[in-house]
């Protein structure tokens, strides 16, 4: 009885144990989809190319920028880099993800902190981000968008 009792627990040890190391590799696969991402996000606005920062979000995202209306949808992505790139006049960034975290199977969640700069590479704004991220069949994108300004609104003029 006891040499059952100790197979059945060997056998449950070892189906944690994998299901532990699925999530760590699942995690860090999304890691490293998210850094891939995150590295070309702001080349969209160096390069004035909307489709580069529309790729990087699933097809029924939120943006919720600070003190503005949430975008949602397909078509939120492209609403949000006119505005950005048009009329706030953001040309490149930087992200500083501090965390990833999740199970890695569907959602993760990163957090982080944001730089942004203009035409002349003069950092205007930062602060700090919240993401939600979905794997999708495209893979990992950015599904709910979270972010707010370190700075005094009237600080934000480019």
């Amino acid at each position: 009885m006891n040499q059952i009792k100790l197979l059945i627990a060997t056998s449950l040890l070892a189906l944690l144990s994998a299901t532990s190391q699925a999530q760590s590799s699942s995690l860090e696969s999304a890691k490293i989809a998210i850094a891939k991402s995150n590295d070309i996000y702001f080349r969209s606005f160096a390069k004035g190319d909307s489709s580069i920062f529309i790729q990087r979000y699933a097809k029924d995202c939120w943006i919720m920028p600070p003190n503005a209306q949430a975008l949602c949808g397909k078509d939120a992505p492209l609403d949000f880099f006119k505005l950005a790139y048009d009329q706030v006049g953001l040309r490149n960034g930087k992200f500083i993800t501090i965390d990833v975290f999740g199970d890695g199977n569907e959602y993760v969640t990163e957090i982080g902190f944001w730089q942004s700069f203009d035409a002349d590479n003069k950092l205007f704004d930062n602060g700090k981000y919240l993401v939600l991220w979905k794997k999708t069949p495209d893979g990992w994108k950015m599904y709910r968008d979270s972010f707010s300004s370190d700075r005094n609104k009237e600080h934000l003029q480019p």
